[in-house]
């Protein structure tokens, strides 16, 4: 194995990936590679100053520590986005691609399988992974959303330089394995934060059969025969799950104390009783 040498780290990732066809991921696959070559070539990082690793649905750089990560920056804020817009607009829905970007810096070393090694990447592995960056990209109209760790916005973008306004970038924290991460988003916060778990495999609103990359809509229940509205219901302390309370549809209630004047409707065999019955 390779002595760790001070590396830029760059990953980026495209949304539902997987819940596209074998075409489609070769497409999209087509394109991420082409956008990095050209994001890389306008920041001024020809390929004889990077090493590139392939993880199916997302890339890797590892870029020599003496190009300019300002330039990078600059690249992926403004030319990276607006070539994203210029590619959706014009495509299918299958074939949009929107992307969440990890910028950071760290040791790495390469071993003699060229696995590349280092817990700095790890950890901006597990920065683009997060449910809170995930999350980000889902509420933006935008086609990308990028986090830079922290070592990173403390060495280069606090600085404010030209094109990369320190401003626009926002102190988060991760979950990881080892702990909690810092890194800074850039954009506004997700709304829905409440999150179970940063990893982006807990989070709520899931489509069954999707990759999570977007939230699950809301089905309401209409009025109708059988679907009665039936009375009120007051509950103090608790949360209740399974079934339609109300009418004549019975459901398993589950957790939680509790207390009140609790009705659910009433049975076809009460119709017509008294209190006493």
């Amino acid at each position: 194995m390779t002595d760790p040498v001070s590396r830029t780290i760059l990953l980026l990732d495209i949304e539902r990936f997987s819940d596209r066809d074998d075409v489609e991921q070769a497409y999209l696959r087509r394109m991420l590679y082409d956008l990095t070559d050209r994001a890389l070539e306008r920041a001024g990082i020809d390929e004889t100053r990077r090493l590139r690793a392939d993880r199916g649905d997302a890339v890797m750089e590892l870029i020599d520590a003496n190009a300019s990560v300002t330039a990078l920056l600059r690249v992926l804020l403004t030319e990276v986005p607006a070539e994203l817009r210029t590619v959706n607009r014009m495509a299918s829905r299958s074939a949009q691609m929107r992307l969440r970007g990890v910028v950071a810096t760290g040791y790495v070393a390469v071993d003699e399988h060229d696995g590349w090694v280092g817990s700095d990447l790890n950890h901006a592995c597990r920065l683009l992974d997060a449910g809170l960056l995930r999350q980000a990209l889902r509420e933006r109209t935008d086609d990308f959303a990028l986090c830079v760790s922290d070592a990173l916005y403390t060495g280069v973008v606090r600085h404010d330089h030209p094109g990369v306004p320190a401003t626009d970038f926002r102190p988060v924290t991760v979950d990881s394995k080892n702990g909690p991460l810092r890194a800074w988003l850039h954009g506004p916060l997700p709304v829905g934060r409440d999150l179970q778990g940063e990893h982006g495999h807990g989070e709520t609103g899931e489509v069954p059969g999707g990759s999570g990359d977007r939230p699950a809509p809301a089905v309401p229940l209409p009025d109708g025969p059988g679907r009665s509205a039936g009375p009120s219901v007051t509950i103090h302390g608790g949360t209740f799950s399974g079934g339609v309370i109300g009418g004549n549809q019975y459901g398993g209630i589950s957790g939680g104390h509790f207390s009140g004047n609790v009705s659910f409707g009433e049975r076809d065999g009460d119709r017509g009783r008294g209190e006493g019955a």
